[in-house]
């Protein structure tokens, strides 16, 4: 069997793959399929030059389309990434956690923590598993109202 450039691409398209399995982004995957498809440029025996073109291109393509596209298929749902801050989570109801290394009271938005500090007196700290309700951020802290309004959006 010879070894032509189309095998080279292939084994890249390859790894690729496998590599995509450790990120989840589907950057990866669409980079493998990019390279996939410059197999097929270089088994017509078109130039480097042209295939190099044909991988920028397909990646150009492919990448944008990956991620804006076929990523929130694979995405959980009810998850908005990014989105933490912006006030997506204003008014809606948490429990607190004390933080075990150095006993901080705080929230878990979106799988972070979060120190908290009361609206109305600036207390930051309160009993595990007090619901409260989130205001805004200042910071990295998290301003909470309590006691909390009976609210349907309760997060744990």
């Amino acid at each position: 069997m010879d070894w032509n450039p189309a095998y080279v691409w292939l084994a890249i398209a390859l790894l690729l793959g496998l590599a995509e399995l450790t990120s989840g982004a589907m950057v990866l995957l669409a980079l493998a399929l990019a390279a996939a498809l410059t197999a097929g440029l270089a088994a017509l025996d078109l130039s480097l030059a042209w295939q190099l073109f044909g991988m920028g291109a397909f990646s150009g393509v492919l990448v944008p389309l990956a991620v804006w596209k076929i990523r929130p298929w694979f995405s959980p749902r009810g998850v908005a990434y990014g989105t933490t801050g912006t006030g997506v989570e204003r008014g809606r109801t948490y429990r607190t956690h004390i933080r075990d290394f150095d006993g901080a009271t705080v929230i878990n938005i979106n799988g972070d923590l979060y120190r908290l500090r009361l609206d109305t007196t600036g207390e930051q700290e309160l009993p595990s598993g007090t619901e409260v309700t989130f205001i805004r951020f200042e910071g990295t802290t998290a301003v909470v109202a309590y006691p909390t309004p009976s609210n349907p959006h309760t997060e744990q």
